[in-house]
């Protein structure tokens, strides 16, 4: 650790911020140092004074279940009012500049990516626009009959080929016959031609999404250009290729706009645990912005060099040149209030070094990096409406989320910015946030361009709020559960009311089953029916395939319906989801038991073991569900609900863990550096941690897991 400015720094992260991250901006690194110590020393009491609340609010509402068991609705309601929990509601009215179109005008899929693996993240810039042909070919989202012939398979292709022109004929009909029909397509003063042999010539049948094209060259290589709700479609025209070849019209693929946003996560799917963790996170965000990230992997037996891809040129239908973004607009989503970090430490007051913030110096770092965005300094902008925004996840309430606000402001006056360039999202995630949302906006009024649901975090400050009432609902019984419902809605509700509508994004929650892509199809459509204009996706693929939801579904026109629609009673969230536990049969508590330890095992083995912080990890059936620390805190705290409420014991806890280790260490056999964990129980940090995070459940401030993972990574990256 190097001291400076009152501050001990490790070196790793010392030496990126000082020899990478502080480049080619103005700005020094004493100054960055010292403005680093300023806002520690501003900010660190206000954090602890806020998480004091925190502590203070949930001891009462312990003590008050104690007594009351669940309580009535209006009982709880008075409590809560008193207590200073459920605020007045607000009326606010948001008003933000600088906003990208991406965020205020079109709707599409959002992608959440690990800041510490650069090719996924490159994978996830890159994913603004994906192959529907690829998708189809390599995903359920087409039924498949037998295995595929190596190489190209023909008969697949075939069946891609059909999917494609009756997706064309629903969404971008024409004027007569169907895109089947095709021989050609070309582009005239009139507009999109298509050759068929049926009809002659026929053009679209609403000639206004024609959006352009690149016109065809020597080897009959071009685009169609179409647009549908604010999104793009193209029609690659390549008879060179092996798909070309075979298709009817000479068309290579139809590659759609995809994943229009990307937050680039330095909270919940990551695992940085010290100074080395936090310089790969940061590191992968400014090369993102600066245009210069790169990541290079084998394939084929060569060597691939991944970057991010340019805009993509076209000539518009007027003749005149088009430039759309090659890349997915960028968020970055920093660590929450109650997270420290040992990268950096400062002195307080009595001769000690304490951890700063991580909230603090995620801001500082995630502005610095964006000033390269902002000043140009790169081959790519992501921000055309120069601003940089930053997700920032588990707010208690308004109170934080003004705190967080002000934060922004002093990080803006320290690097010389415009005020309210630091846009700020607000998850949703927290049920004082929820019951307050309201008042949580209208703190942030001028910078919040996002709000989103999460189901998983929500329920697991859920149960920890209601810890001591009685034993909560299994985790699949949750999600039927009439405060879940209301939850969704009135996320919608409040925040079209506070204007967001052509401003901001209203966001759902993740699709958590990677290689179920016929079911997304099927289910995900809720989302944007529901009024979202943005919803998370697992990967580029997800994103290529959930991108037909939003050329299906007029968003804007459905949040125009629902901003007339009651708003959902705020009263329905305060029905707590307990249960009598004689109404749990023995073989319904042993397959939750099972379920969840099996869960908790399979991802934290990963996090400490390996310091993988988002996976996909198979259930118990060996379905894939991707796992992050929010899939964690629900089953640790449903287990540790259960074991308080006597509906498990100790005993029976730690037996299931032990046979559940065995399943997950056959589960990952054979995968390089896994460590297994059935061998030698008592030895393996990562099954410790798992029993740690369930037993320590209800104690532990608001259910949380990163503590206890923290401290038990650092320790398995030290035995290394």
């Amino acid at each position: 650790m190097a001291d400076t400015a009152g501050l001990q720094v490790d070196e790793h992260l010392r030496s990126f911020v000082e020899g990478e991250l502080l480049s080619d901006v103005d700005l020094t690194a004493d100054d960055f140092w010292a403005t680093l110590a300023r806002l520690q020393e501003r900010f660190a009491p206000r954090i602890a004074d806020a998480l004091a609340r925190r502590d203070e609010i949930q001891a009462r509402i312990d003590e008050w279940h104690r007594e009351h068991g669940a309580g009535s609705v209006e009982e709880y309601e008075k409590f809560l009012t008193d207590l200073g929990y459920l605020l007045p509601e607000k009326s606010p009215t948001i008003d933000v500049d600088r906003v990208d179109p991406e965020i205020a005008e079109v709707p599409g899929p959002q992608l959440v990516v690990p800041s510490t693996v650069p090719r996924y993240a490159l994978n996830a810039a890159n994913a603004r626009w994906g192959s529907l042909f690829d998708a189809f070919y390599g995903t359920d989202a087409l039924p498949q009959d037998g295995e595929l012939a190596k190489g190209y398979d023909e008969r697949r292709g075939a069946q891609v080929i059909t999917a494609a022109d009756e997706l064309l004929d629903e969404l971008f009909p024409l004027a007569k016959g169907s895109h089947a029909d095709a021989t050609a397509y070309r582009a005239s003063a009139d507009g999109l031609v298509v050759d068929t042999g049926a009809t002659g010539t026929v053009g679209l049948a609403d000639p206004a999404q024609f959006a352009g094209f690149r016109p065809v060259d020597g080897d009959g290589r071009g685009a169609v250009l179409l647009t549908r709700n604010g999104l793009h479609l193209e029609i690659t025209i390549d008879p060179t290729t092996q798909v070309g070849t075979q298709h009817h019209a000479d068309v290579a693929d139809v590659v759609l706009e995809s994943a229009v946003t990307t937050i680039v996560d330095l909270e919940d799917s990551v695992a940085t645990v010290d100074g080395e963790d936090k310089a790969l996170a940061y590191r992968t965000w400014l090369g993102l912005l600066r245009g210069d990230l790169t990541a290079e992997f084998r394939k084929g037996g060569k060597t691939v060099t991944r970057r991010v891809n340019p805009d993509r040129e076209y000539t518009a239908a007027d003749g005149s040149d088009l430039t759309l973004p090659g890349r997915s607009l960028m968020l970055v989503r920093n660590c929450g209030h109650h997270m420290t970090t040992n990268a950096v430490k400062a002195a307080d007051g009595n001769g000690a070094y304490q951890e700063v913030a991580e909230g603090v110096l995620d801001a500082l770092v995630s502005a610095v990096a964006g000033l390269y965005d902002l000043q140009g300094k790169g081959p790519h902008t992501n921000s055309r409406a120069g601003s940089v925004y930053i997700v920032k996840p588990k707010q208690h309430g308004p109170e934080e989320v003004a705190l967080t606000v002000e934060l922004f402001g002093a990080v803006e006056e320290a690097l010389g910015l415009q005020a309210n360039t630091l846009k700020i999202g607000i998850m949703d995630e927290e049920k004082r946030t929820t019951v307050n949302l309201s008042a949580c906006i209208a703190e942030a009024a001028n910078r919040v361009i996002f709000v989103n649901t999460g189901f998983l975090d929500r329920t697991g400050d859920e149960i920890h709020t209601c810890f001591t009432a009685g034993p909560v609902l299994r985790k699949g019984d949750m999600k039927s559960t009439t405060w879940l419902k209301t939850y969704e809605d009135r996320n919608v509700d409040v925040a079209l009311a506070a204007g967001f509508a052509h401003t901001a994004q209203v966001g759902k929650g993740m699709w958590a089953k990677p290689a179920a892509m016929a079911e997304m199809i099927e289910q995900k459509i809720g989302h944007p029916k529901a009024g979202a204009n943005c919803a998370w996706v697992p990967s580029p693929t997800a994103a290529t395939l959930h991108a037909l939801h939003y050329l299906r579904v007029d968003v804007h026109g459905v949040q125009d319906e629902i901003a007339s629609r009651a708003t959902a009673d705020r009263r329905t969230l305060l029905e707590v989801p307990v249960t009598d536990a004689s109404s749990l049969s023995a073989e319904d508590v042993t397959h939750e038991l099972e379920t969840n330890a099996q869960s908790i095992l399979g991802y934290v083995v990963r996090w400490v073991g390996m310091g993988i912080g988002c996976s996909t990890v198979p259930d118990l059936e060996g379905v894939g569900l991707m796992e992050d620390r929010a899939t964690l805190r629900i089953s640790a705290q449903l287990v540790a609900n259960w074991l308080q409420h006597g509906v498990v014991d100790e005993g029976t806890v730690r037996d299931t863990f032990a046979r559940m280790a065995a399943v997950v260490d056959e589960q990952n056999a054979g995968e390089d550096g896994y460590p297994a964990m059935a061998k030698d129980l008592e030895s393996s940090e990562s099954f410790r941690a798992a029993l740690e995070l369930v037993f320590s459940g209800a104690a532990e401030p608001n259910g949380y897991t990163e503590r206890t993972l923290t401290r038990w990574r650092q320790r398995a990256k030290a035995a290394a």
